[in-house]
């Protein structure tokens, strides 16, 4: 896929020309070290990695044709390593999207796949759990024994599902970046729109674009107007904004807010808005 004025502007160009890592027959050395760096990467999810901690037997078993692919990213999922860098710290939901990322190069599509893991979980363990992706048919079809698992979510692609591309932009936040050292930490991504079964808010990763920091806001204001006699018409809108300076020293930038404004005074506030410094996101009806 050839890089796009789209792709670079929403931080996706480092996958538009990015070939699959699979290990072929025969493979030579430099072959195989790019194959084990690129599991690490993907599973990792682009973690820092020691050389204390890589997964040594695993490795071996690799380079002698001993384990294939798909198995030494069960080896990586279910190794201690992964376990302290995504498991024993976080949300098991927050466990879930990224078991999703790393395993299966997508986001969650909707609420019943979520909770069908946490019952797999509680019910059968850790071990089912990380099983139950890489044993499915999907990642058969997609990486089979060879292919080192990628981000499949910025393709379209046979049987994905579109709300799976806005997802993906709330779980991955950048080329250098990893999933340890996001801004919000161990904290679901996807919980809130998965339970309202609503599309994500596409937000280009960190350095892509000057809205990287913006997420949309939850109980600011709300997504209509109440009733109340706002303005001398009934048209009302909502204006979603990120980074507007707040009052008082020192100054602050909130990272998101909304304000609910009568027609008659809509241009007035977006004039304010502009003097504070903040970006606009959308303005839709209430």
């Amino acid at each position: 896929m050839a890089i796009t004025t789209a792709a670079s502007r929403l931080g996706t160009e480092p996958f538009s020309d990015a070939r699959r890592v699979e290990l072929r027959p025969n493979a030579s050395k430099d072959e195989v070290a790019l194959v084990i760096r690129a599991a690490y990467r993907q599973v990792l999810g682009n973690d820092y990695l020691m050389a204390s901690e890589r997964l040594v037997s695993a490795e071996s078993l690799l380079r002698d044709g001993n384990l294939s692919v798909r198995e030494f990213v069960r080896s990586i999922a279910k190794s201690e390593l992964y376990k302290n860098k995504f498991f024993y710290n976080s949300f098991q939901t927050r466990l879930i999207e990224l078991n999703y990322k790393h395993l299966l190069g997508r986001a969650p599509y909707d609420e019943a796949e979520v909770v069908y893991h946490l019952d797999l979980y509680q019910n059968k363990g850790y071990d089912a759990e990380i099983d139950s992706y890489i044993d499915s048919p999907e990642y058969q079809n997609n990486f089979g024994d060879s292919i080192v698992p990628y981000y499949r979510g910025f393709d379209n692609q046979p049987g994905q599902k579109t709300v799976g591309f806005t997802r993906m932009f709330r779980l991955y936040r950048g080329y250098a970046n990893s999933d340890r050292t996001q801004v919000e930490g161990t904290k679901s991504r996807l919980a809130q729109d998965l339970a309202s079964n609503k599309s994500s808010s596409i937000v280009g990763p960190s350095g892509s674009n000057d809205n990287w920091n913006y997420r949309a806001s939850s109980d600011v204001a709300p997504k209509k107007n109440l009733g109340n006699a706002v303005g001398v018409g009934d048209r009302v809108y909502r204006i979603e904004v990120t980074a507007i300076r707040g009052s008082g020293y020192p100054s602050i930038r909130r990272s998101s807010t909304a304000f609910i404004v009568p027609y008659e005074r809509l241009s007035d506030k977006i004039q304010q808005i502009h003097k504070q410094g903040g970006k606009i996101v959308s303005i839709t009806s209430a």
